[in-house]
């Protein structure tokens, strides 16, 4: 998140706007749903996931970003969201644009490790 929030009302806010998507996230939920539907979700999809993965994973990442992608991620875990995930075609779009919103706020924090380590494992999943 390029911009810090200094009011500690805003942090709050964020807190519990973040709080729903971010209880359904966990390391083996991700993982689980990464390994299940990488196929169905699409490169796109996978390869930016786990550039918020990684990120989350990094040391020195403000609360601020980690709470962004754990919300994220856990809106891509969470099998109720606004499109199902099981409708075709479109499924993972809704998925798609909030990792893509997240990927953007926390782009500064995204090193060239990072994107070589999510090219590695798209290219591990996809062949």
């Amino acid at each position: 998140m390029e911009e810090k929030l200094s009011s500690r009302s805003s942090r709050e806010e964020l807190a519990e706007q973040s709080a729903e998507y971010s209880k359904e996230f966990s390391d083996s939920k991700f993982w689980d749903k990464l390994k299940g539907l990488f196929k169905h979700m699409g490169r796109k999809v996978v390869y930016n996931a786990l550039l918020l993965y990684y990120v989350l994973t990094s040391e020195d990442v403000p609360w601020e970003s980690r709470l962004l992608i754990v919300s994220a991620l856990g809106y891509l875990i969470c099998p109720i969201d606004l499109l199902p995930d099981s409708m075709p075609v479109v499924g993972f779009s809704d998925d798609l644009a909030a990792i893509l919103a997240v990927v953007k706020a926390v782009s500064g924090s995204i090193t060239p490790e990072i994107e070589a380590m999510a090219n590695a494992k798209v290219q591990s999943l996809f062949g």
